[in-house]
């Protein structure tokens, strides 16, 4: 099969796994929350979940691009899954039972005194979830993607379930501010989810023959630990503001207020985010299945292409009809639609970056990675504490788009260095040029009407497919 059609087979089923279930969180979850939570509430789940995004990263620390790697080196698959999952479910559970000991010490330190609840509910979660990642890159490992795909989509599912019980009395209220339920209940569901996942996937531990190896433990730590500092930096760039906000805006009583728009502005580029995410999911056993080809290289630019052209139309498709898209957060919220069109372009570039860092990872580089991370999460943290003070929230989102950007411009002169390859920047370059005069100039035109402005940018948007469809030279397909 042409590698190309199979990535995009393989990216297409992983999105079942992951669009789906996440576009059902967005199209479901988001807006429930946003319509009857406030905005400082709002920035609680939004803070806390921060942590979850950072600390599972710690906990699983780069484990699963490492199964991969030595899955497809080492002879015995068997003793490399068994080596991953017990040193990762060794970590996870000293981190649940310390967290257990220590939970109202830590809530009063993160200014939530007397919520240590708070603080043993995301111990569980991301101990849960660091668990089960090894079972999911086994899967992506031996193309399992219809049966990764089913697993998350039920989880998912639970998880908004769970939400709709819980919350149905302050949802069908007449005034849902008024009626006062706890924002821990969205834990509680997220951690029942998280638990009916690791059921699901323990056919894949009791199957599997017991052979922990700490001489090839040994081997993988060493190549894993660059990969735990690439991932811990990566989150603290992405989800680094959303903890550091509360502490850089001056009014106390504003903090969370700006957290909340700021966290719910940014789920209306979860669009971007989940497009790199599903990609990641496919591209990374496929890069290193790849790399055995000799017109490896060539396939490598042809992806980042492609991915660019992909990423740009999520860009459009959300700014162009970003009068429809605002209301699936409440209109408490609507007040930081300005950072979309930043934080989308944001995650465009960290899908870029993602793209570009093959090379460190194929030639057994990932010293690079870390350095590169470290860069983008101290510019993450110096560029918040100049911006954020002074401009709030707004300063979050342009110190996330210099950071990532940054980050990608690093990556391609270091990867050239090393593995260099002929990406088509030229192209590249005169997609990003055509996507963002379509944008601004949609901004341009004042039109009163809603249903005429969404012609008008349905047309714009029209161009941009025509731009690609000739420019790729896609009528050639319709011939066939």
């Amino acid at each position: 099969m042409n590698p190309l059609k199979k990535l995009a087979g393989q990216t297409m089923i992983y999105g079942l796994g992951t669009i789906v279930p996440r576009v059902l969180n967005y199209l479901l979850l988001t807006p429930f929350f946003t319509y009857i939570f406030w905005q400082n509430e709002y920035g609680v789940f939004s803070e806390l979940y921060a942590y979850v995004a950072i600390f599972l990263v710690v906990l699983t620390f780069g484990m699963e691009t490492t199964y991969f790697r030595f899955a497809v080196s080492e002879p015995n698959k068997n003793k490399v899954f068994t080596t991953a999952l017990g040193s990762v479910l060794s970590t996870s559970l000293l981190f649940f039972i310390v967290i257990l000991l220590f939970a109202d010490p830590v809530a009063s330190l993160m200014s939530y005194p007397g919520q240590g609840n708070f603080i043993i509910w995301i111990a569980a979660i991301v101990a849960t979830d660091a668990i089960v990642s090894i079972p999911f890159a086994k899967l992506r490992q031996e193309n399992k993607a219809m049966k990764f795909a089913a697993i998350k989509f039920l989880s998912v599912v639970v998880n908004i379930a769970l939400n709709a019980y819980f919350y149905y009395e302050k949802w069908s209220a007449s005034d849902p501010h008024s009626v006062q339920i706890s924002v821990e209940y969205i834990f509680i569901a997220n951690f029942i989810s998280s638990a009916f996942t690791l059921v699901c996937l323990l056919p894949e531990f009791v199957k599997m023959k017991p052979e922990f190896d700490f001489v090839l433990l040994k081997k993988m730590l060493s190549y894993t630990f660059p990969l735990l500092i690439v991932g811990a930096s990566g989150m603290i760039n992405e989800h680094g503001d959303k903890i550091m906000l509360k502490y850089l805006v001056d009014d106390s009583e504003d903090q969370l207020k700006q957290l909340g728009i700021y966290s719910a502005n940014y789920r209306l580029a979860v669009l971007m985010t989940i497009f790199t995410q599903m990609f990641r999911y496919a591209a990374e056993p496929f890069f290193f299945a790849q790399s055995k080809e000799k017109d490896s290289k060539e396939t490598y630019a042809k992806v980042l292409k492609y991915f660019v052209i992909f990423g740009l139309i999520i860009f459009l498709g959300v700014m162009l009809y970003i009068d429809i898209v605002k209301y699936f957060i409440g209109s408490l919220f609507h007040e930081g639609l300005d950072i979309v069109p930043v934080i989308l372009l944001a995650n465009l570039f960290f899908g870029i970056f993602y793209n570009l860092s093959l090379w460190y990872k194929l030639a057994n580089l990932t010293k690079y990675g870390a350095v590169i991370a470290i860069i983008g999460a101290v510019v993450t943290i110096l560029l918040n504490i100049v911006l954020v003070p002074e401009f709030g929230y707004r300063g979050a989102a342009w110190a996330t788009i210099a950071c990532y950007f940054l980050m990608t411009a690093i990556s391609y002169f270091w990867g050239q260095k090393h593995f260099p390859v002929k990406y088509d920047f030229i192209s590249i370059g005169f997609y990003f040029a055509v996507a963002l005069g379509l944008y601004f100039g949609s901004t341009l035109i004042e039109i009163d009407s809603m249903t005429v402005s969404l012609i008008v940018n349905t047309l714009l948007f029209g161009v941009f497919f025509a731009v690609v469809f000739y420019k790729e030279k896609l009528y050639r397909y319709l011939k066939r």
